[in-house]
């Protein structure tokens, strides 16, 4: 006899159902699943910064490079970071260029009072860091893609735009903890500014984010501009899982902090990196 559709699949749920009550025996699924603590990550210090030098970025911080008292500062906050002890530095340079920064890292080691035209942060922090750490190895990681930070404000915004022009206005009244005049802070305090969890929210939703309120009423110009973004972090994180890293490695990263919040985000979901806590070392 030809049993009804539903009474097959009540019976084969019943079956189930009683079967998962049940503890299974001889499985692999009964082995023991170590916990994720147990297992070996590498250490990350994922540390955001403004741009030292010139920057094609919408946004800059002033900051002279070639101050000697700005320089000494910048080598008293590499003094804490050389607290991780990195065996890996990596900047926001373009791998393409890795032998070159190879050889300007090295150029650095063998002479730290060499003269340096146009200073970044990674010759003035990055470079400085790695010699007082003794660091080996430096990578770049960058990916540049062309992106419009200010497409909100070049088109005819037809999906919402009060909410947008009231966010544009001044993005930094929705972040209290972290709405202060930078002119009032030392390079320690702005980096640590750079480096707080609501300011990197700040900088994701104010360089990408709040472009999904942007857009003509059949299009998505907004929120394809701000997946640009999303792609070219996504592709700088493809890069540093290009680099042959292992567990015992300890790996510095500085980039603008736009990017830092993405490797945040990405490296809090990760089960081969562990980031360590900033303000451990940047006090």
């Amino acid at each position: 006899m030809k049993l009804p559709l539903f009474f097959i699949l009540v019976h084969c749920f019943i079956v189930i159902g009683c079967n998962m009550e049940k503890p299974v025996e001889n499985s692999s699924a009964s082995q023991e699943i170590p916990k994720e603590d147990a297992l070996p990550k590498i250490q990350v210090l994922n540390f955001g910064t403004f741009h030292m030098g010139f920057t094609t970025d919408a946004n800059k911080t002033e900051f002279d490079e070639h101050d000697k008292e700005n320089q000494r500062e910048v080598h008293a906050v590499a003094q804490q970071l050389a607290a991780f002890k990195p065996t890996v530095i990596i900047v926001e340079h373009l791998p393409e260029k890795d032998e070159e920064t190879q050889a300007q890292y090295q150029a650095y080691l063998d002479d730290p009072d060499m003269f340096i035209e146009n200073p970044s942060e990674v010759e003035l922090l990055a470079f400085e860091l790695g010699r007082l750490s003794g660091t080996k190895r430096i990578y770049g990681i960058d990916h540049k893609m062309n992106y419009n930070y200010n497409i909100g404000n070049e088109m005819d915004n037809e999906i919402d735009a009060d909410w947008y022009e009231r966010y544009d206005e001044n993005p930094l009244q929705f972040y209290p903890e972290v709405n202060v005049d930078e002119d009032t802070l030392s390079l320690l305090e702005k980096l640590k500014l750079s480096n707080h969890d609501q300011f990197l929210d700040f900088l994701i939703t104010v360089n990408a984010d709040i472009l999904t309120h942007v857009g003509s009423e059949g299009g998505f110009e907004g929120a394809d501009e701000a997946a640009r973004y999303y792609q070219r972090n996504l592709r700088m994180y493809s890069n540093l899982n290009r680099i042959d890293l292992s567990p015992e490695d300890r790996v510095f990263i500085l980039m603008g902090a736009s990017h830092t919040a993405f490797f945040r985000d990405f490296m809090s979901r990760s089960h081969k990196y562990k980031m360590v806590n900033t303000f451990e070392y940047l006090k």
